[in-house]
């Protein structure tokens, strides 16, 4: 089986910005994405692993959540320049709105912004509200996803059925997380992403318990390179 780390980024500032916590800076991320690009790692879009058995023997997975605008303006364009690909997770009800789950500082994509992103993008599910899906029942989750398959019908996006936790969060205790795993069936979700910070072995033992690596903001190179190639590090 092969090793496949998923990385987990969010806002993205100037390139000399902040780069703390959920923020890394545009030089970092930059210095981050031409490190991919050099040691020739092949970047995956979730949904092209669906279908294959195997992958290259580098191989990696980058991932953003919330689709700030941000994103668009600072990680889109290295992306393109690097010639990565990513998968960027919607909550739906916040399109063209603000991070209000937050502090509400952040702007989020609007749909003509979500709908101008090409084939560099592949775009995924972070629920509708931002909710932790451990505090919620069966009735408000499945009604949470009848609100983003409304969403997506209304704003003609292409989504595929990857979902990314909110705060990495589902039921961890039995009976309650086969019977959230059987939801997600029901809703045809393909894929479900928590944190973990593990290295994933691919094809997915599990494919509702998928592991992504927590890129901080203040993670210096080396840090990085360490996540990337072992994942979880007590050090830190």
């Amino acid at each position: 089986m092969a090793r496949l780390p998923i990385l987990m980024y969010h806002n993205v500032s100037e390139a000399n910005g902040l780069a703390k916590g959920l923020t890394i800076s545009e030089s970092k991320l930059e210095d981050q994405f031409r490190y991919l690009k050099d040691k020739g790692f092949t970047t995956y879009h979730l949904a092209e692993l669906e279908n294959l058995s195997s992958i290259s023997g580098k191989s990696v997975v980058i991932t953003f959540d919330d689709v700030t605008v941000n994103q668009l303006h600072y990680a889109v364009p290295l992306l393109k320049k690097y010639e990565l690909k990513a998968t960027f997770f919607i909550p739906f009800q916040y399109i063209g709105k603000t991070d209000l789950w937050n502090e509400g500082k952040e702007a989020i994509m609007t749909t003509e912004m979500l709908q101008n992103l090409d084939g560099t993008i592949e775009l995924g599910f972070h629920s509708y509200a931002h909710q932790k899906y451990a505090n919620m029942s069966a009735e408000e989750i499945r009604l949470d996803f009848q609100k983003c398959n409304q969403s997506i019908s209304r704003s003609h996006l292409k989504v595929f059925a990857a979902l990314a936790y909110p705060y990495g969060n589902f039921p961890k205790k039995e009976p309650e997380k086969s019977q959230f795993k059987s939801l997600l069936k029901e809703q045809q979700i393909k894929m479900g992403l928590r944190i973990g910070n593990r290295i994933n072995r691919f094809p997915f033992k599990d494919p509702y318990e998928i592991n992504r690596i927590d890129v901080k903001g203040e993670d210096s190179m080396l840090q990085f390179k360490l996540k990337l190639h072992l994942g979880k590090l007590r050090l830190f």
